[in-house]
C-alpha cells in the first residue's frame, strides 16, 4: 500500500538516508560507551562505570526510536555491524585506552551524533516532517548534554 503522509517519496528516501547515518553513529556510539563501561579502571571507576552505563542505556533506546522513524517513512533501517560500519563517522577501535582518553573520545563521538542529526535538519525542514524533526532535536539535545557532562570531567 502506497505511503501518503504528506512527504514525497524522493523526500522520505533522503530523511531515511539521513537517519540512517544518524541510527549508524549512535549505534556505534552505544557499542563504544557500552565496551568502555565494561572496561574503565583507575581512581574514577566508579563515577565514569555509572555515567557511561546511564549513557549506553539512553543509546539503547534511541536507536529503537530513530529505526522505527525511518519504518515510518517506508524506508528499511539499517541493522547490521557491516552496515553501521559503512554509514558512521564515529572510527571503529582496537585499542585499550585509558578513561582520560575514553572520555575524550566519547565526547568526539556526542559531538559527531549531533553533528550528524544537525545536517539531517534542513532536509526534515524543507519537507516539513516535524516528526523527524522533533526526533533530531530531542537526539541533539541529549548528546550536547552528554558532551559537556563528558568535558567537564577533563576540567574543560
Amino acid at each position: 500500500m502506497p505511503i501518503d503522509i504528506g512527504i514525497s517519496e524522493s523526500d522520505r528516501a533522503a530523511i531515511a538516508a539521513g537517519l540512517s547515518k544518524l541510527l549508524a553513529d549512535t549505534y556505534t556510539l552505544y557499542l563504544k560507551t557500552h565496551n568502555y563501561h565494561w572496561n574503565v579502571t583507575g581512581p574514577m571507576f566508579n563515577t565514569l562505570h555509572l555515567m557511561f552505563e546511564t549513557q549506553y542505556t539512553e543509546l539503547a533506546l534511541a536507536v529503537d526510536l530513530i529505526a522505527e522513524r525511518i519504518r515510518a517513512l517506508g524506508h528499511p533501517a539499517p541493522g547490521s555491524y557491516k552496515a553501521y560500519a559503512a554509514l558512521t563517522e564515529i572510527p571503529e577501535e582496537d585499542d585499550a585506552p585509558d578513561a582520560e582518553e575514553m572520555i575524550r573520545r566519547l565526547v568526539a563521538g556526542q559531538e559527531t551524533v549531533v553533528r550528524t542529526a544537525r545536517s539531517v535538519f534542513p532536509l526534515v525542514e524543507e519537507a516539513h516532517d516535524q516528526p523527524s524533526a522533533d526526533l533530531l532535536t530531542q537526539r541533539m539535545q541529549v548528546h550536547e548534554k552528554n558532551a559537556w557532562m563528558l568535558r567537564s570531567l577533563l576540567g574543560s
